[in-house]
Formats: structure tokens, sequence, C-alpha cells
């Protein structure tokens, strides 16, 4: 396999006051220096979906929304994932919820990892994030980001507003190892499902 595997980094937050911006140009910056993965961004505030209303899942039927369907042929061009994780009271957002719901065909074998950030650094919404993945036959990096505590509160806008750059110390080595672990789980999927096919 020559292809660099492509992944995409998924803002989870759509709110006009989200943190989100910050950590997903960060992690986007990492990712690209690496040379070893296709990294783009795909921010949910471009995909208006509605609250999930299908007759079933799109393992069972096909969608009928035009905008749940342009959401599946969007995430179906991607090896992998990167979601920018928000905590909103111990789980991830109901945006981010509702955009897995959407889905279910196009995320099957394929891995995530996760840059969580709040005041534990989205532990909990990790988590939980891993549980919902696990059940639409995802593959979670062990390793993840989180930019908590200290870091969190010198990086927020409300608190010291300074760029992710002066805490990335404590970052980068999480960073590295999730960003690998994403790596070797895409190669081995990508394998797979061509020996497969």
């Amino acid at each position: 396999m020559t292809a660099k595997p492509r992944i995409a980094i998924i803002v989870g937050s759509t709110r006009p006051t989200r943190y989100a911006d910050a950590p997903t140009q960060w992690i986007l910056a990492q990712a690209q220096a690496r040379g070893d993965l296709d990294v783009e961004v795909v921010d949910l505030r471009d995909h208006p979906l509605p609250l999930f209303d299908e007759v079933a899942s799109n393992l069972w039927l096909p969608s009928q929304n035009p905008e749940a369907v342009r959401w599946q042929e969007t995430i179906a061009r991607f090896d992998g994932f990167i979601f920018v994780v928000a905590e909103y009271n111990h789980s991830i957002t109901g945006a981010l919820k509702n955009a897995l719901d959407q889905a279910y065909k196009e995320w099957i074998r394929k891995p995530f990892t996760a840059i969580g950030y709040g005041g534990t650094g989205a532990v909990r919404a990790v988590e939980h994030l891993r549980m919902i993945g696990i059940e639409l036959q995802m593959v979670s990096t062990h390793a993840t980001i989180h930019i908590g505590g200290g870091d969190f509160m010198a990086v927020h806008p409300a608190f010291g507003n300074k760029p992710i750059e002066e805490v990335e110390a404590s970052l980068l080595p999480s960073t590295k190892t999730a960003l690998d672990e994403l790596l070797w789980w895409a190669k081995a999927t990508i394998a797979a499902k061509a020996a497969d096919a």
C-alpha cells in the first residue's frame, strides 16, 4: 500500500462560542507534519443534519434525508477519524452523537482517536465516544489526547487565552502515540478490507 490513509478530523461542537477550532487546527498541524497521513477537517457546522428521523439505520435501509446522505458520502471517503471532543455533562455533544447516528455502514471497521478538551480533558466524553464507536464496529486507539486541568485553564479564552503551543509539551507524547496507533490501525483495516474484497 503506497497511498496515505485518509483521515478526517471531525469537529464535534457546533456552538457559536465553541473552543473546538483551536484544538482542531493544532491537531491538524501535528498530523500534517508527520507526512504519513492525508488529513482533512470535517466541520459539523457544514453538515446541517436533522435530528435522526430515518425509518432505520442506513445499515438496514437507505437514508431519505439529503443532508444525511451527503454526510454519509463525506464519511465514506475516509479511512479513519480524529474526533475533536468537548465534554457536555459527562458525554459528547448532542451534535456529535447525532452525526454518529446518521451513518453506520460508513463507520464500520475504521479506526479513530480523539483530542478532548475541558476541565478534565473530556476523559468521560472520550470514554463514551469509545462505547459508541464499538457499537458502530469501529476501532479505538488506546491513546488519546486530553487538554485538561491547568493546561485547559491556560489556553481557554475565558481564562488564560494562551495559544496551545504554550502547553503542547504535555500534549506531544500522547499525540505521537495516538497518531502512531491511528496510522497502524488504518493500514491494518485497509489491508484487511482489501483482502476481503
